[in-house]
Order: structure tokens, then C-alpha cells, then sequence
């Protein structure tokens, strides 16, 4: 009874602003084109909410809230198109219009509790609450959410994870109401991947319990540090440590770069990094320390500490296993940015799947009607599968925020891994997503109020920033080759990271493949499966036969880089596999289980047949390969009823999507044009 209200409501209002009065006498209204609500005609075979529960994973209320409030006032940009109201920054705005509203967007959420327990929170349900809300502002602006997430995550959890009792009641309260901005400044211009190799020097001062900051050099200024060029009134410098002439490695101090008036200190000087193809509401900044003198209780002590006499003191010794101590806490910046990815590609796939339910092009008869877009196989083929891959990722980004939130110390390195690993699978797979989406749109994609195509700008800095998507593969390659070389010098099987498949036998891929088989998850697993082992085996072989001709272990690794890109892939494809076959075994109700089993399938033959190890390596044969292929346009095929109800799962309010996902006829009409 409620789908039949809500398809009469929806008709009626069309009907409603379908009226055009006074045609001209030699035109028929018959003869133009007009909108019809792809609800008029679309099927919903599961239940929407259940499926939008699966997909956000937690807090929907407090998502709704928000959603709320964002379209309550003008502050965020309400437009009217179409007979509906769109909620999108104004990237008309010059850069620095866009940094001012972006703060004063801050300072609305901030008065309505958006950010209570954000950092003095001590529950697990305020970590929650703090990633739902997080992703409900990243759908609304890149800039926003970036601008929260240096405040929050990164200067925030740096006070949290590197500090110590008397920094968290020094500063964590102040930082969560606003009172201290706070900026985070690793990055330097001559080196930004390379954290280790920072420039940056801080020596002390043990007559004035001090330590010093300088920048040595012009490729030791921090640069793009969010936050720094406007606002920012403290930030963490990371930087070389100097004690008695020796170098003990990269840490973590507190320094001030304002004062409450907004005005730069002494000893230090900043500058704007200015227009950037996308982020213009974030001010990024570059700083340079002219011997700026800090105090010694500045030091973010949790890993090693300075006493007064200037004596180094640590519990771990061993300058590499430190290092890494110390870098453990700053996975949540790739935890936040691998489930943002996924939240813009859904935004891409819903606004071009509406459109092409709704825009007609060409007919296939003499005088025939013109067909959906989305009714061509070339068309489904380019946006499906995509799909399919959106919600698997989707259910991988909700495992590594679980990962992240459960997070102790025996599941570092998994969380390292895993997030480096889906950090870079996501975005890469965003942006083609967004690409995509931009071109099925055709022209009205380049429209900034559509969305997609100004996404794509927004989005592009994701593939490099919080570690550049091709280093955190090889990351996870040498984290792999590890966990190999631990199993075979002490005899053990491999356990976590979900390679216990490396303890049995291999898999044995059928020499024909058949429809059934190719959707079964059997088959589907032991390609994803096949896969990681043997190029593990390959990789660690070839890593193995370089040192023992004499490379160096970095070098090794370099030298093999191929190989540990293509190891990294099925790591990631694989776990990703994992996390849908997950979902699909949680869905109580047979339409979730039948929709979520194709939508797998689909995801694990796009995999198979975008990537050519599975040839390359000989794991399928050409007919197999082949075999592939059909069975994706297959998948399509079945896909294409459920497009709608996919895309209407995902959640996000109309308000938050673009003109062309609804009535783009009446959003382009004579009567919206201002005069």
C-alpha cells in the first residue's frame, strides 16, 4: 500500500508540473520530450532501508539528524531546480570566499553539538557517531570535511595518540570546542611519502628547557598543511630530533603560529599555497621556523622524552620498531579518506543511473520511440559493473572502520595494511567511477551544479595524499612478503590478514566455465584465492633470488616492483570479496540474499576480467577468459531492473544529489532562467 501512495504522489506531482500552457499553435506538447520519474516504472524486489542499513553500517539516526541540518539554512547553499531544492557549496565563490564559509560552516555545526565527544569522548559509540557524521559532511562538501578531518583526526589525534595525560588536559577539550585551531604539519616540499626523510630540525635547549625549531633549507618548509595559510593558531611539527649531536629520528612537537587575534608569530613565517584544481575551501599553507623556541612539555611523549637535563629517554630502543610506534596512530586519515572515496562514487553512480533511466537517445525502429540510455548494453556496461563494485567496496570500507574502531595494539599492522590497501583501491576506484559517470551524463556533466564532473577535481588529491596510492601497495606487498617469510623460517601456517587460504591446498580452477559456476562463490573465491597464493610465491621467489645476489632488501623490492604491484591488487581484491560474501550471509531475507549474490558476482567477474594476471600467469585460459566476459554482459543484463532500488539504497537524500538525477527538463526550463 505505501509503494502504491508513493507512486501516486510522485505521479500526481508530475502531472502537476507537466502543465505547460499557452504552446505555440504549431508545436504539439506531444512532439517534445518530458521527464517521467523513473519510480513510475522502476521494480524494488528487496526492501531500500534494509539495504541502506547494510551499506552505511551504523548511526542512521544520527546521519538523518544531520542530513537535517545541513538543509536548515542558507549557510550551505540551498538552490531551487526543477521544483526541488539542491544543497551544494557554491564553487562560483573565489578561493578565499569559499576557505571564510567553510569556517563559518564549522562554527554552525560546532554551535549545534555536531562535534560533542569528537575528541573527549570515551566510547566506542562516540568513534561511531564521529565517522557517521563525518561521512554525511563529506557528501556535502570535500572541503569541509577535509578541514574537519586535519583539525580533528590529524592535529586532534596527534594531542591523543602521541600525547600524554598533560597534553590531553591541555589541549583536547580546547581543540574539540574550536577554542585552538590546529594544523598538522609533516609534509615538507622535499619530502612528503618519505616521512623519515623530513628536513625539518629541532635541537634543545637544556639551560631554558626549550627546544628549537628551524627550517635549515626551502625544501624543508611544510607545505600543503590544511589550515595553515588562514586559521590555523597551533599545528604538530614533525621533525628530526637532535640531542647531544645524534639524530634520534622524527618526532612530534606542539607549536604556536597564531595568536588569538589571528596574527603570525615570531620565528615564524607562512605563506599561501594558493588556487588548486579542487579543495579551494581548504587554506593550505607552507611554514617555515625561524629557531622558534617551544617548551620541552611540547613534546608529544608517548613513544620517547626529553628530561630537563636534556637526557633522550625511550622504552623501545630500536630506532625502526619507534618509527613505527610512532606512526601507528596516523591510519585514520586513510580510514577516513578510503570511506569518503566510496560516498562521492555512490553520489557519480546514483546521478548518472537516474539520468539514464530518464534521458532517451536514438530509436532502433522507423519511428519508434526513442530508447533509456540505460536500456543499451554499452551503456549498462559502463556504469553496472562500476556499481557492483561500489558496493562491495562499501561493505570493505565498513570492515576497516570496525578494524579501526576496535583497533589495539596486536592489530596494528592489520590495520595498516588493510587501510593502505583500501585506501588506494578505493580511490583509484573513485575517480574512474567519476570519470565514468561524467561521460554517461554527456554534456550535462560539465555542469558544476551536477556534481560529477566538479567532483572529479575535489577528489583527484585522494590518490596521493595520506600516502601516495602507489607506495601504499608496495607497502602492502612488503607487509605480504613478511607474513611469508615468518610462515616458512618458523614452520607455522599463515594466520590474519585472511591468508589462512595459503595453508591448504591450491585451488583448482574448472577447465570450462559455465554460467553456474562463474556465479558460484566457490569458483569465485578460489580465482580471487589462486590469484594471491601463487603471485605471493612468485613475488617472495623473486625478492628471495635479488638478496641472494646481492641487491639490498630495498633494492629487492624495487627491482620486483611489477610483481608486488600486481600481489598488492589481489590482496586487496580478494579482502574486498571478502567483506560482500560477509554482508551477503548477514541478509535475513531471500530478495537481499538474491540481489547482494548477483551484485557479487558481478564485482568478482569485473575483477577477474579487468585484471591480466589471471592471463598473464596462466590461471585461466582463453576460453575461460572469454567466458568471463560474456558472463559480465550477462550480469548486466540481470542488473539493469534493480539499477534504481541499487542507486536508492545508497541513502544519500535528494537534496544532496544534482538536478539531472530528477526532473532535468524542468531544471533547464525557460521559467528557472532568473530574469
Amino acid at each position: 500500500m505505501d509503494r502504491a501512495l508513493h507512486r501516486t504522489k510522485i505521479l500526481t506531482n508530475h502531472i502537476l508540473q507537466s502543465s505547460t500552457p499557452n504552446l505555440p499553435p504549431l508545436l504539439s506538447q506531444s512532439s517534445c520530450l518530458s521527464y517521467t520519474p523513473p519510480e513510475l516504472t522502476g521494480t524494488y524486489s528487496f526492501d531500500l532501508n534494509e539495504m541502506r542499513k547494510l551499506l552505511d553500517g551504523h548511526n542512521m539516526e544520527d546521519r538523518d539528524w544531520l542530513f537535517g541540518l545541513l538543509k536548515q539554512t542558507k549557510l550551505f547553499n540551498p538552490i531551487e531546480r526543477g521544483g526541488k531544492v539542491f544543497v551544494t557549496p557554491d564553487y562560483n565563490q573565489t578561493m578565499e570566499q569559499q576557505r571564510e564559509v567553510t569556517m563559518k560552516r564549522i562554527e554552525f555545526l560546532l554551535d549545534r553539538g555536531v562535534f560533542k565527544g569528537w575528541l573527549t569522548g570515551q566510547t566506542k559509540d562516540d568513534e561511531w557517531r564521529k565517522l557517521a557524521l563525518l561521512d554525511v559532511l563529506t557528501i556535502f562538501d570535500h572541503s569541509l570535511s577535509i578541514k574537519l578531518g586535519v583539525h580533528f583526526f590529524l592535529w586532534g589525534g596527534s594531542i591523543k595518540f602521541f600525547g600524554t595525560k598533560r597534553h590531553h588536559e591541555k589541549w583536547l577539550r580546547d581543540t574539540e570546542n574550536y577554542v585552538i585551531k590546529g594544523c598538522f604539519a609533516m609534509t615538507e616540499l622535499g619530502h612528503g611519502s618519505n616521512v623519515r626523510g623530513v628536513e625539518t630540525v629541532t635541537t634543545y635547549d637544556a639551560s631554558k628547557g626549550e627546544f628549537i625549531i628551524n627550517t635549515p633549507c626551502e625544501s624543508a618548509q611544510k607545505y600543503w598543511i590544511g589550515g595553515a595559510a588562514n586559521h590555523a593558531t597551533h599545528t604538530v611539527v614533525f621533525s628530526q630530533l637532535i640531542i647531544n649531536g645524534k639524530n634520534e629520528g622524527v618526532h612530534a612537537f606542539i607549536a604556536q603560529i597564531r595568536d588569538a587575534n589571528g596574527n603570525v608569530c615570531p620565528n615564524v613565517r607562512i605563506a599561501d599555497c594558493g588556487h588548486k584544481i579542487g579543495l579551494n575551501g581548504v587554506d593550505n599553507g607552507r611554514i617555515w621556523f625561524d629557531n622558534l623556541r617551544i617548551p620541552r612539555e611540547n613534546l608529544l611523549n608517548s613513544v620517547a622524552d626529553v628530561s630537563p637535563d636534556g637526557q633522550y629517554m625511550s622504552a623501545i630502543k630500536n630506532p625502526d620498531q619507534r618509527f613505527a610506534a610512532f606512526m601507528a596512530p596516523l591510519t585514520s586519515g586513510r580510514v577516513t579518506i578510503a570511506v569518503s572515496a566510496i560516498y562521492q562514487a555512490k553520489i557519480g553512480l546514483a546521478t548518472a543511473i537516474r539520468y539514464g533511466l530518464t534521458r532517451r537517445a536514438f530509436s532502433v525502429t522507423p519511428n519508434g520511440p526513442e530508447v533509456l540510455i540505460l536500456d543499451y548494453p554499452s551503456h549498462q556496461r559502463r556504469l553496472l559493473p562500476l556499481l557492483a563494485k561500489t558496493y562491495a567496496m562499501s561493505f570493505a570500507a565498513n570492515d576497516l572502520k570496525k578494524i579501526y574502531v576496535n583497533r589495539s595494539p596486536e592489530t596494528t599492522k592489520i590495520l595498516h595494511v588493510v587501510s593502505s590497501a583500501f585506501k588506494a583501491t578505493l580511490t583509484w576506484h573513485n575517480m574512474r567511477t567519476l570519470q565514468e559517470c561524467r561521460e554517461a551524463c554527456g554534456g550535462q556533466g560539465l555542469k558544476t551544479e551536477n556534481r560529477v564532473g566538479h567532483l572529479k577535481g575535489e577528489y583527484d588529491v585522494q590518490s596521493t595524499f595520506e600516502g601516495d596510492n602507489n607506495v601504499l601497495m608496495q607497502q602492502v606487498s612488503k607487509a605480504l612478503f613478511g607474513e611469508f617469510m615468518t610462515a616458512q623460517t618458523k614452520k607455522k601456517p599463515f594466520k590474519g590478514l585472511g591468508l589462512e587460504h595459503m595453508n591448504g591446498p591450491a585451488p583448482v580452477i574448472p577447465s570450462q566455465l559455465t554460467s553456474p559456476i562463474l556465479r558460484s562463490t566457490q569458483f569465485q573465491e578460489s580465482a580471487f584465492c589462486l590469484r594471491e597464493r601463487d603471485l605471493l610465491y612468485r613475488f617472495a621467489t623473486q625478492v628471495l633470488q635479488s638478496l641472494k645476489s646481492g641487491e639490498s632488501k630495498e633494492n629487492a623490492f624495487i627491482l620486483n616492483y611489477q610483481l608486488a604491484e600486481d600481489l598488492g591488487r589481489a590482496f586487496s581484491d580478494r579482502a574486498i570479496f571478502q567483506t560482500i560474501l560477509a554482508a551477503e550471509a548477514t541478509a535475513s531475507d531471500i530478495s537481499m540474499k538474491s540481489i547482494l549474490g548477483l551484485v557479487r558476482s558481478m564485482y568478482a567477474l569485473t575483477c577477474m576480467e579487468e585484471d591480466a594476471a589471471f592471463l598473464r600467469y596462466g590461471y585461466f585460459s582463453t576460453d575461460n577468459a572469454a567466458a568471463v566476459r560474456k558472463e559480465v554482459l550477462h550480469l548486466c543484463s540481470d542488473m539493469r531492473p534493480q539499477a534504481l532500488a541499487l542507486v536508492s539504497s545508497f541513502g544519500i537524500p535528494d537534496a544532496f544529489l544534482s538536478p539531472i538525477a530528477f526532473d532535468w527538463v524542468e531544471a533547464n526550463s525557460w521559467s528557472s532562467v532568473k530574469h
